[in-house]
């Protein structure tokens, strides 16, 4: 049996979603730039793509801005709200446990010369959102604080910090390409000014996503050229990928209430039967704060990677971390900030479910993995 338990890495692309994505390829090839017949046939599947994205999170259409991944769309946010600020000084504030996408972003502006601030969190992985308030200051132009963690699943306060920010001035970003699809995501209720969105986190293609930009936000250009995506981002719109990622997102939100309670259900059985099982298995981050598919546990006494590929041998997929830092023989920044030692870190191993799991999957783990992290565990103590 093949089981793919990485699907925060990425998701396989639905095949409702994929005939879309064809059929776009194959019937409307023309340029939204251009005013001929086939042009506006290909600028309107967009902009219908465009419309629906927004409702389904509770956004205008103008507020929705089109990019290739949802590392452009952080990236662009981050410097184009950094750069529209015309202050002499500035500071940005940021968290411990960020995607590499905003973490490289911010140390990039603070060899600039920003002053940046980066926020610690608890054991649970949570921040403190009076400590967030205490790190704002006059010179801060921009807060940028993910919604959901990519490694532990963890769901950050986020309301809560919108709120200081609107009544401090501070423009806020949020990282929601783990959240959204996943969880209900509503720009306007999080409060939010700009969010990042990547399409193959919700069963769609790769290489397309979104920056939701509120209405009165002040950005820079990111990319020039031509006038596409009003002004803020040039270059030829990926036509059938933004078809698709609209179409993804529909789906994923109009099963969302059922995959959310299968998920979950799967994870909590999952989870409980190795912490009963093995001796010395721990849940990482918030048990309660956190997306219904994901599961990082630390199995102590066994290096990560070896469980890693082991469980590969078994037709078992998962990952130690994100799948961006997947080449780093470094532990996990993540788990780090939460107050695990490098050991421990390097101990565990993420575990993220999606709609196509099953429960003979779920099985199928729990039968092999105790038995990889018994002898793991056997070979570790002769080498002492």
């Amino acid at each position: 049996m093949k089981v793919y338990f990485d699907y925060n890495a990425t998701t396989p692309v639905d095949p409702r979603v994929l005939k879309v994505m064809t059929s776009v390829y194959a019937e409307t090839f023309g340029n939204p730039s251009s005013v001929h017949e086939y042009g506006r046939a290909a600028n309107s599947l967009v902009e219908e793509s465009r419309e629906k994205m927004a409702e389904l999170i509770g956004a205008s259409p103008g507020e929705v801005i089109f990019t290739s991944c949802g590392t452009e769309a952080t990236n662009m946010a981050v410097k184009g709200a950094v750069d529209a600020d015309t202050r002499p000084r500035k500071h940005i504030i940021t968290t411990e446990v960020e995607h590499n996408s905003v973490r490289q972003t911010f140390k990039r502006l603070e060899r600039r010369g920003v002053a940046v601030t980066f926020l610690p969190v608890n054991g649970d992985g949570l921040i403190n959102p009076a400590e967030f308030e205490k790190a704002v200051t006059e010179e801060t132009v921009l807060a940028s604080i993910l919604h959901a963690n990519n490694e532990t699943g963890v769901i950050q306060p986020l309301e809560d910090i919108a709120a200081i920010c609107r009544e401090r001035g501070v423009c806020l970003h949020t990282d929601a390409i783990q959240a959204v699809g996943k969880i209900p995501v509503n720009v306007r209720r999080l409060g939010a000014d700009m969010a990042s969105i990547s399409a193959h986190k919700f069963y769609g293609p790769k290489g397309v996503g979104a920056l939701y930009v509120r209405t009165g936000t002040r950005m820079e250009r990111f990319m020039d050229g031509g006038g596409h995506e009003g002004g803020l981002r040039a270059g030829t719109h990926n036509v059938a990928g933004i078809v698709a990622m609209a179409r993804a997102l529909e789906l994923s939100v109009s099963e969302m209430p059922e995959t959310m309670k299968k998920m979950e259900s799967q994870r909590d059985r999952f989870e409980g039967t190795l912490v009963k099982t093995l001796d010395n298995t721990y849940i990482n981050g918030s048990i309660e704060n956190r997306l219904p598919n994901t599961a990082n546990i630390r199995f102590e006494g066994v290096e990560g990677e070896a469980v890693l590929m082991s469980l590969d041998l078994e037709g078992i997929m998962v990952s130690t971390g994100s799948a961006c830092a997947s080449s780093s023989t470094e532990a996990s920044h993540v788990l780090l900030s939460m107050g695990l030692t490098e050991r421990q870190a390097e101990s565990s191993i993420r575990f993220s479910l999606g709609k196509p799991t099953t429960d003979e999957e779920i099985d199928y783990c729990l039968e092999r993995i105790p038995a990889v992290i018994t002898r793991l565990r056997r070979i570790g103590e002769g080498c002492h």
